[in-house]
């Protein structure tokens, strides 16, 4: 069949519901053919092509970029930008990809995104995660015929409350016990690999799985949940981490080489730097959370950072200068169009305000501050004068949200402040009409989300490294504005939040016009039409190189 005649058939047959994309692994092409569960053999098209008879079909590429070429023995070839030849496929040697992040709601998340756009790809992904977890990543498994997941039971450690699988089930001071038992599913993880065996596993806190990795000639990547310019500030090894103790003074000032930036640290958020670098596995004398990052970074085979270089090049190629790894980006955090419907009763209620005037504010699931600056946040937001809807956790010590706020305070918002203490579907909260303002704690979900919204960012981080994310966000780019806090105590005040508001939330304000011109930029270069697919399949090629 000539060449022609055989894409021509093969694109009569799309859909609206159909995808088509095209990868290669080495010599290898395998193309993939999806119909949510039905699998296209190559022979429903044409009997043989090249050498290849029967293989199934995997995608990594629009299909628009796929072409047929003719060898000098007369064989015919499917060709892409990213592919060389095709040769024979068994199911046996389809890409696959074991992935086993932290016990973190934030992590398990990150990595399901990773999986799914991997699977959309053609890889089986084998996902390791604590047993009940199951349940709340179930429903963001978009390929289940291909993504797999493999429960894994938290073993027993004394202290640990009965029960315990992730972060957002334990107070902070216990996190050390978490880590514990987490270490110890080591073994588990060994035999599953041995019968899995998989081409990669990803990981980001299991420092064990690279030395494991290597001897089961599984290749070690670690995806890292936190940005390059984190990374790069807080455990570069120029800073010698492990060879010399490190302190608040150290911690303030990012490493000698380290790019120019408007990124530094105050002494409070040194400190709390400081805190969580040197926290113990158990408390005693076990590994230190730094020494677990610095063996989980330089014993991979290559880092893998969800960023773009457009944004953070240069913290990349510092990266990979300072930690002599291959530093592979899988694209921008461009969050999947939600398909619900915001519901009922939030959009009745957000209807009724004018367009662009209302401040959503939102910390994530694991934020939880002190009562007198949850106070301070809702005065701040009531000081403005505009409407707003605050979702947030009850403060440290207070069962309610009703039991924390001021007094007369309810009486004073009532029609204009709604302050709530569950899950919303914050997405489609930033897409309503009347949301102009997002006041974010800078988490990395929630900072992604933000920036392809069309709302001012008020910044007002909470951890480590959302305080980078921030003086990134505020100081580099100048696409927010960042709540001013206390350089030793870390206080902010109502009349700070209320500054920050009107800063971006006023036409005739010049930060206010900086900003919007800025976020209005990195907006629409992060949703520009083929940008996400470029780097996917970039991230897909340099993956397979590794192999080679």
């Amino acid at each position: 069949m000539p060449p022609n005649l055989f894409l021509q058939n093969f694109q009569s047959k799309q859909t609206a519901q159909q995808q088509f994309h095209v990868t290669a692994s080495l010599s290898i092409l395998c193309l993939h053919y999806y119909n949510f569960k039905h699998h296209w053999k190559m022979t429903d098209l044409h009997s043989k092509i090249g050498d290849t008879t029967s293989p199934y079909i995997y995608c990594l590429a629009p299909i628009e970029s796929l072409y047929f070429v003719r060898s000098k023995e007369g064989k015919i070839y499917l060709h892409s930008l990213i592919m060389t030849s095709v040769a024979n496929m068994s199911s046996e040697a389809l890409p696959h990809i074991a992935m086993y992040p932290w016990f973190a709601i934030g992590h398990l998340y990150s990595f399901m995104d990773t999986a799914n756009k991997l699977a959309e790809r053609g890889h089986i992904i084998s996902f390791f995660l604590p047993t009940k977890t199951q349940t709340k990543l179930e429903p963001l498994n978009l390929y289940k015929d291909l993504i797999s997941f493999i429960p894994i039971t938290v073993p027993h450690v004394d202290g640990l409350p009965s029960g315990t699988e992730i972060t957002a089930d334990i107070p902070r001071s216990s996190l050390s016990l978490l880590t514990t038992a987490f270490d110890l599913t080591e073994p588990t993880i060994d035999s599953s690999l041995r019968d899995i065996k998989p081409h990669f596993v990803f990981y980001d806190f299991a420092h064990w799985l690279p030395s494991l990795a290597r001897r089961l000639c599984i290749k070690a990547i670690c995806l890292s949940v936190v940005g390059p310019p984190a990374v790069g500030y807080l455990i570069s090894p120029e800073r010698k981490l492990i060879e010399k103790p490190i302190t608040v003074v150290d911690l303030k000032a990012p490493p000698q080489r380290f790019p120019p930036s408007s990124i530094k640290l105050s002494a409070h958020e040194s400190r709390e730097a400081l805190t969580l670098l040197t926290v113990k596995k158990d408390g005693q004398g076990g590994i230190s959370f730094v020494e677990r990052l610095m063996i989980s970074y330089i014993d991979c085979d290559a880092l893998v950072f969800k960023a773009c270089r457009e944004m953070e090049g240069i913290y990349c190629d510092y990266l990979e200068a300072q930690f002599r790894k291959p530093v592979i980006l899988s694209g921008p955090m461009v969050p999947r169009p939600p398909t619900s419907a915001l519901e009922n009763k939030w959009a009745t209620w957000m209807d009724g305000f004018e367009a662009k005037t209302m401040i959503f504010c939102a910390f994530g699931s694991e934020c939880i501050l002190k009562k007198d600056q949850f106070q301070e946040l809702i005065l701040g937001l009531e000081l403005s004068g505009l409407p707003f809807f605050a979702v947030l956790k009850p403060p440290i010590g207070v069962e309610t949200i009703e039991s924390a706020l001021p007094k007369g305070f309810e009486e004073r918002v009532m029609g204009r402040g709604l302050v709530h203490g569950e899950w919303v579907q914050q997405q489609l909260i930033l897409q309503h009409p009347s949301v102009g303002c997002f006041v974010t704690h800078c988490g990395s979900n929630s900072s992604a989300e933000g920036l392809v919204s069309e709302c001012q960012l008020v910044l007002l981080p909470h951890a480590v490294e959302q305080y980078i994310i921030a003086r990134e966000l505020a100081g580099d780019i100048k696409l927010g504005v960042e709540v001013e806090k206390g350089e030793e105590d870390g206080l902010f005040t109502r009349e700070g939040v209320c500054r920050a508001v009107r800063a971006v939330m006023d036409d005739d304000s010049k930060v206010g016009q900086e900003v919007r011109a800025n976020h209005t930029k990195w907006r629409e270069l992060l949703l520009s039409t083929g940008l996400e697919n470029s780097y996917l399949d970039s991230f897909v090629q340099r993956l397979y190189s590794l192999l080679e």
